[in-house]
């Protein structure tokens, strides 16, 4: 979820709105922290047997769309979702599989760091991320960032390990971006997150 978080709010900066869709476990305090900013935002938290619909509907309305697990996404629905997100310019962010993606992004690995010998405090959290896919994306590709960094805030980190230590995770998960072909005007991705 923080990788989609930190996703959501560069995709939202400067923007007049984004909304989450079947996201019951989004917590507000999360999405503010990545840099969303609340009073611009609308949450559905169960979009029902009709997501597809509520999708759309969304999709036309804010230019930045999280997605929960809608589950398998049928052809035709995707084909449809990708004609409304070309016509809008919005980006959707999906945290499941998603048809057509262009571009597989995770996070391959994280550490905590600040914490040395069983005391310490947090300082931020270093991860590496991945991303492979097709067309001009086809070469893998990695970078490391601070997610959150000391500040808070996603940042790029340097190659080093900090001195104070580290406490090691290992979180795998599968991030997908989507740009629809055929747009007359450069296309904002469409990506899909899962973490």
């Amino acid at each position: 979820m923080p990788l989609l978080l930190a996703l959501a709010a560069e995709a939202a900066g400067g923007t007049a709105g984004w909304a989450a869709v079947g996201l019951p476990q989004m917590g507000a305090p999360a999405a503010q922290a990545a840099g969303l900013e609340l009073a611009d935002g609308m949450r559905i938290d169960d979009p029902g047997r009709q997501w597809a619909q509520v999708l759309a509907t969304v999709a036309e309305a804010v230019p930045v769309v999280l997605v929960g697990r809608p589950g398998p996404v049928p052809d035709r629905i995707a084909r449809r979702l990708a004609a409304v997100l070309r016509r809008s310019g919005s980006v959707l962010l999906a945290a499941d599989s998603w048809q057509g993606a262009e571009v597989r992004m995770s996070v391959v690995s994280a550490v905590w760091e600040g914490v040395g010998g069983g005391h310490g405090l947090l300082r931020g959290r270093r991860v590496r991320v991945a991303s492979a896919g097709r067309g001009a994306a086809a070469a893998p590709r990695h970078a490391d960032l601070w997610l959150p960094g000391p500040d808070g805030r996603v940042a790029p980190a340097d190659g080093g390990t900090g001195a104070t230590g580290t406490a090691g995770t290992t979180e795998p998960g599968l991030r997908e971006a989507v740009a629809p072909d055929g747009a007359s005007r450069p296309a904002r991705p469409v990506l899909r997150v899962v973490g």
